[in-house]
């Protein structure tokens, strides 16, 4: 659960870090938290069932630093991928 919790936290702040970093693709602060949000949670569950994630070691019951790392990680990075596509799909709806 305190895995989730991370990644879902890491990928709002992936969201907006990645928002920051591309302005075109910005969704604006609650667009680019939204979708970090749900692709920190996606990200992190996805990459925890293929083992590369922290999640699925919260979820054995072991919460170490490794598995915390881990799920920050994921979460950040499924964050910022899911508004950087989600940014490109608006661009594209927008023309």
């Amino acid at each position: 659960m305190l895995g989730l919790i991370i990644s879902l936290a890491s990928g709002a702040i992936g969201g907006n870090v990645a928002g920051g970093l591309m302005k075109n693709l910005s969704l604006g602060t609650l667009g680019n938290s939204l979708a970090g949000i749900a692709g920190g949670g996606l990200g992190g569950s996805i990459l925890g069932a293929l083992g590369a994630g922290g999640t699925a070691a919260a979820a054995g019951g072991g919460m170490d630093i490794g598995s915390i790392v881990g799920s920050l990680a994921t979460g950040g990075v499924g964050g910022g991928a899911l508004m950087a596509i989600i940014g490109v799909i608006k661009n594209m709806m927008g023309r």
